[in-house]
């Protein structure tokens, strides 16, 4: 008796270890799942786009889900996301909309934290027209005709080229950019390319500047990164007298040969001492009231001119990460705000895409680069991405936050049509234009809209 009592307690004992083998392996294959948590913000066949809290890009394969554009979405998936590659070729096991979320403002913790707050609450108050308006950066044209679209289409600001200050004194352009500003319910951008040398917007026009602001080749030679320094406080204070709070410089391209498109406009030395020059303009930018924009990203290379045409970049992704890459992440350490995105086709990233409609070309600036502040399209009305369908929302969509546009009123119409259509949420504008609009706090921009 006492041994078949034996045997039973044996055969449970077996039972049990059984169990726990059983449900260790159960719990060891959950524990392989992944999780992704983000929003939904584009919905295409059996594909949605996902944006994370870090601004990363990803397009999934979806064969049967209940979640909506816009919804904030937890993903548990096998297999491993690669920022490199538009489709990821991951297995979705699972999704969950969640429904207890965070409040907006505290979304993101980066350049612009701490105006977060502020930024929604203004966000709130405003119009989907004006959350549109806010992700725009427009050309300017003639003043009535400047003046009479910013009161139907409320753009988050301008780029002013040398016509705009053609024989003008400084009073003529502060009231040129006066009159902007109080016809703007949010504070404008106001921006120019005053790289110095062969691009000079402002300093072309001798009533404005005494004598053109020289190229950073030239300031080098004359006294090294000591006047590259004094260069950035007398063009930041020329800027800001004028009215003007965003300049689209410096390049920042790695460029040593003299045959290349953007040599004349480059610093024209090696990785390291570009690297230096990104350091010493966005360091000494710091200490105005003008911001600094670093271009283009991921760096300009050889390439052509891409105001003419299409561009192919057939560079290594080495020699990218390698030579181009360094100086944009020395002047993000130095808290630049701005990055300018070229239309180069980077091959070695994104086959397909200009760089600045390319995901893949944002998520390495978002996650390898840890940039939080705004991204920037060169004008989506060049030659290079003119052509292509839909530029604006795939531009958006790619993790742009400001769109350069020629074409304002269409490109305002686009973003207003996909909203419509369903192909972008309100919820992301929202994140888009909070991002732009604690900029503008963080700037000092919005003072006089808390008096």
């Amino acid at each position: 008796m006492k041994k078949k009592q034996n045997l039973v307690v044996f055969i449970i004992f077996l039972v049990l270890i059984g169990l726990i083998i059983s449900n260790g392996k159960k719990n060891n294959k959950e524990e392989k799942l992944n999780t992704l948590q983000g929003n939904i913000v584009n919905i295409k066949e059996n594909t949605f786009t996902i944006q994370d809290k870090e601004n990363g890009i990803y397009t999934i394969n979806v064969e049967d889900t209940d979640a909506n554009l816009g919804d904030s979405i937890i993903l548990y998936y096998t297999g491993l996301l690669n920022k490199e590659i538009e489709l990821q070729n991951i297995h979705v096991e699972k999704i969950e909309v969640e429904n207890d979320l965070l409040p907006i403002e505290w979304l993101e913790d980066g350049l612009f934290h701490d105006y977060y707050e502020k930024a929604y609450h203004t966000l709130n108050n405003l119009t989907i027209d004006e959350k549109i308006g806010q992700l725009l950066l427009v050309r300017y044209k003639e003043e009535e005709e400047s003046l009479q679209e910013l009161k139907n289409y409320p753009y988050s600001g301008f780029v002013f080229y040398e016509n705009a200050f053609k024989n003008k004194t400084k009073e003529n352009v502060q009231k040129m950019i006066n009159d902007l500003q109080e016809e703007s319910k949010i504070p404008l951008l106001t921006s120019v390319d005053e790289e110095g040398g062969k691009i000079i917007r402002i300093s072309s026009n001798p009533n404005l500047v005494e004598e053109p602001f020289k190229s950073s080749k030239e300031l080098y030679s004359l006294g090294g990164f000591t006047k590259i320094k004094e260069d950035t406080q007398k063009k930041s204070a020329t800027l800001y007298e004028l009215g003007l709070n965003l300049n689209l410089a410096p390049v920042v391209d790695v460029t040593t040969n003299e045959e290349d498109y953007m040599y004349e406009r480059a610093f024209g030395k090696d990785t390291d001492l570009t690297s230096k020059y990104a350091e010493a303009v966005i360091e000494e930018s710091k200490k105005g009231n003008v911001s600094y924009t670093l271009k283009h990203f991921p760096g300009y290379g050889n390439n052509v001119d891409t105001h003419t045409g299409k561009s192919i970049d057939n560079r290594s992704y080495e020699s990218i990460l390698n030579n181009d890459l360094p100086p944009f992440e020395a002047g993000i350490k130095k808290g630049a705000e701005a990055i300018l995105v070229s239309h180069n086709i980077v091959k070695s990233i994104d086959e397909e895409n200009p760089a600045s409609l390319s995901a893949s070309i944002h998520n390495i600036l978002r996650n390898r680069l840890e940039f939080s502040g705004i991204i920037i399209t060169d004008d989506l009305d060049m030659q290079a991405t003119s052509s292509i369908e839909n530029r604006i929302v795939k531009a958006l969509l790619a993790g742009n936050d400001l769109i350069i546009t020629t074409d304002a009123i269409a490109s305002f119409s686009e973003i207003k049509n996909a909203l419509h259509e369903g192909s972008l949420s309100e919820d992301f504008i929202n994140r888009i234009a909070l991002r732009i609009i604690a900029w503008k706090y963080y700037k000092g921009l919005m003072i006089e809209n808390e008096k």
